[in-house]
């Protein structure tokens, strides 16, 4: 068990990396707090029935939201809009030239997309906040001008303030801010999760099964455990492509000749797929239901209950891999890495050097993108798996929850890998 802490304990050791957990854990506490509170001129507990009432989409923004909406806080809409304004923003850099180039410019091009990201946040912040003052319905008591102003502008006002706290926990705390944010968020439920399988027991037990209750709930850990695992191990999965580099001299030295690999994460994307696909899939029902919430269309209908249908989670699962390919190929250039490769006098065995290079790249990273995307797909189907088992709903042992949540563990865990690697070096070189 020590050697689980060890990492924690000397990255604690390190002033440097000290300073910046500590800078983490105070910028989540301020938003855990601005969680708590309010908007003026929402009834929270009208809202908290109407969340519990309508669930589907809305409950599962909650969930990531970490309980906000049904709190009527400041912070309701959490960080979609951000997400949303992301994938608009990467969308647009693969079609439209300009933007691409932008996107190879550097750290320049990157500051100017990430402004644009930043606009587009409170464009989208807003326009949602007004669709949600409409569909909040009886929760406003008072609608008027000045009622729509305070809402809107509130609710768009916490939107932006978490985006900089994401921004403010990934410069100056561990990295990752936006993750992090939403992994707390889903976090905060767990007592909700814990408190719904004893109901489940408890329910059984009225019943005098009580056997089939505890045996149900052992079951949910059991799996919850094993995913969890299952998570892990394909997160840390990869393909080593083998790179030889060819004896060089220069003047009285001798140069390469050694071996090394190009390590092929098998989930390379990490948890931002299921992310944008959640933020797509909650985005046309949220409307609908906002908008329209009494709305007597059965086409409507269909679509504000989607999430109870199980083709909700196909789409969702088709979504997934899309955005699974969609950002892998982002961010993984074949031909960058095979020019790269070739500049510094590096072949791969067996392939000849330029585009044959780039084409063996591309493809081995297609086939480890199809079982990482696969992998995704079936933690997306899980929970509507279990719900078909069991008829029990919401299920907290879901994708979104435990990819994000591990995803994000691990991923967090590298960075602090990192920052303790970084000063090992600069102590040393200094």
């Amino acid at each position: 068990m020590d050697s689980v802490f060890t990492p924690l304990k000397s990255a604690w050791r390190v002033v440097d990396v000290r300073k910046k957990i500590i800078a983490t854990l105070l910028l989540l506490l301020v938003y855990r707090i601005g969680v708590a509170i309010p908007v003026p001129g929402i009834d929270k507990a009208v809202l908290a029935s109407m969340v519990q009432t309508q669930g589907g989409m809305l409950g599962i923004m909650n969930i990531m939201g970490g309980g906000a909406i049904e709190r009527a806080s400041i912070f309701a809409m959490g960080i979609q809009p951000y997400i949303n304004a992301s994938i608009i923003i990467q969308l647009l850099t693969i079609a439209i030239p300009a933007l691409e180039r932008m996107q190879k410019e550097g750290e320049e091009g990157r500051k100017k997309l990430a402004e644009w990201i930043r606009y587009g946040t409170i464009i989208l912040g807003f326009l949602q906040a007004t669709f949600m003052y409409i569909g909040f319905g009886n929760a406003i008591s008072g609608r008027n001008i000045w009622s729509y102003l305070t809402i809107v502008l509130s609710l768009t006002a916490g939107t932006a303030f978490i985006m900089w706290l994401g921004e403010q926990i990934t410069e100056h705390g561990i990295g990752n801010g936006i993750s992090l944010i939403i992994f707390v968020n889903i976090i905060s439920r767990a007592p909700t999760a814990v408190t719904s399988i004893y109901l489940i027991v408890r329910g059984y037990a009225e019943q005098d099964q009580l056997a089939v209750g505890l045996l149900i709930a052992l079951a949910l850990v059991v799996v919850f455990a094993a995913v969890i695992m299952f998570v892990i191990y394909v997160t840390q999965a990869e393909r080593r492509i083998p790179v030889q580099y060819a004896k060089r001299v220069v003047g009285r030295k001798m140069y390469g000749g050694q071996s090394t690999h190009i390590p092929m994460k098998v989930n390379s994307a990490g948890v931002m797929p299921i992310i944008f696909a959640s933020s797509i899939m909650m985005f046309v029902p949220t409307i609908i239901a906002l908008v329209a919430p009494n709305t007597t269309s059965n086409f409507l209908l269909s679509l504000k209950d989607f999430s109870s249908n199980p083709l909700y989670a196909v789409f969702m699962a088709l979504l997934v891999l899309f955005f699974t390919f969609f950002y892998t190929m982002v961010s993984f250039n074949p031909v960058e890495v095979a020019n790269n490769i070739r500049k510094n006098g590096g072949f791969i065995p067996g392939i000849r050097p330029g585009k044959p290079t780039s084409d063996y790249i591309g493809s081995v990273l297609r086939r480890v993108t199809w079982f990482g995307a696969a992998f995704l797909a079936i933690i997306t189907l899980l929970p509507s798996i279990l719900e078909l088992i069991t008829g029990i709903k919401n299920i907290w042992v879901g994708s979104t929850s435990i990819i994000i949540m591990v995803g994000v563990a691990l991923e967090t865990a590298k960075q602090i890998e990192s920052q303790l690697m970084m000063r090992h070096y600069k102590g040393f070189l200094e």
